[in-house]
């Protein structure tokens, strides 16, 4: 996982860890959402708190590859999870570099690593400066990011994790023009990730399927910032987070609802069936003066180039509703966690 957490990336991560087929080799903090050393200090923390197995932790860049960080805390709060609070974790976090674990992890797993990016790409464009082979050593990479003929979340035409570092992703891009076809990088853009609504009902499914009381149904009648009683740890760090996000999307007209895109395309990395998909040609506008950072598709094979992602297209957002409930409910309860 390479990851800004970041709310969502948060859950990104919970469904991965309650998920038995899968099995995190590593965690690659990088810039975005918030700085990389809140990102590492997030990442430690929960894993904490989920009481995972020892889990590397290795610390990317500290911003982007040609131009100054902007960071979101507005959209996830100062410490990047919302509402929630983490002790100062305990874990500490690895010697190697970020982009040295993604190197190093392909190398020794040679077509069995999914690579999972839910933040900008900085880490894995200098992890591909390492070890240009990168593409056809990992068995699939699959990314959260871009807009693909739908309105950005940045700019009107950008989307936020191409936006911090556009560079990036278009050397990860351009790299992955030498996957094989079974190994594009499935890309999961905000035209549908944005329909992945998170709705109150479905944290109180969340609490009672992990048997934590007691149940609470948040509206956007409470006081901001309230907090969250559930009996379980688990799903009070759900529920502090989330509120914030339901929040930041009412202010800005939304609805009180919270987009889950990154816990999608950890769905994704897991199950590619969850997704239907369309082959395209991928490129980032760099200079554009109104357009810098926008992700554009080539559907048709105009610019003679051969595709180099499968975008998402289409999916069942209750289906993938059912499971994360189902998954990260059945694993808070059998975490047993409480205050």
């Amino acid at each position: 996982m390479d990851v800004d957490t970041g709310i969502d990336d948060a859950l990104a991560l919970l469904y991965l860890l309650a998920s038995p087929e899968a099995e995190i080799t590593g965690i690659a903090a990088t810039a975005g959402n918030v700085a990389t050393a809140q990102v590492a200090a997030n990442n430690l923390a929960l894993l904490e708190l989920c009481r995972a197995p020892d889990i590397e932790v290795a610390a990317g860049a500290a911003g982007p590859l040609a131009i100054a960080l902007r960071t979101t805390e507005d959209t996830h709060g100062p410490q990047g999870v919302g509402y929630a609070r983490f002790p100062p974790p305990t874990r500490q976090l690895s010697s190697r570099s970020a982009a040295e674990l993604w190197v190093d992890t392909a190398r020794a797993h040679p077509g069995e690593v999914v690579g999972l990016c839910t933040g900008p790409l900085t880490n894995l464009a200098l992890a591909l400066r390492l070890e240009p082979e990168l593409p056809r050593l990992l068995r699939r990479l699959v990314v959260m990011g871009g807009a693909f003929g739908h309105p950005g979340n940045t700019t009107p035409t950008n989307e936020w994790n191409v936006h911090v570092d556009p560079e990036a992703w278009q050397e990860v891009f351009a790299a992955f023009a030498a996957a094989p076809a079974d190994r594009r990088p499935l890309v999961c853009g905000l035209d549908v990730t944005e329909t992945i609504e998170m709705h109150p009902d479905h944290l109180a499914r969340l609490a009672e399927r992990a048997h934590s009381l007691p149940v609470e149904l948040l509206s956007e009648n409470d006081p901001p910032g309230a907090v969250s009683k559930a009996g379980n740890a688990i799903v009070r760090f759900v529920t502090d987070a989330v509120r914030f996000y339901f929040e930041f999307h009412h202010a800005y007209g939304q609805g009180y609802i919270a987009h889950m895109h990154d816990p999608f395309a950890a769905a994704v990395a897991l199950d590619p069936a969850l997704a239907r998909t369309r082959p395209a040609t991928v490129d980032v506008e760099l200079t554009g003066t109104l357009t810098r950072g926008a992700t554009i598709a080539d559907w048709t094979g105009m610019w003679g180039r051969e595709p180099n992602a499968d975008i998402v297209i289409g999916t069942d957002p209750e289906a993938f509703f059912d499971r994360l409930i189902a998954r990260v409910g059945d694993f808070a309860r059998a975490s047993g966690t409480r205050a």
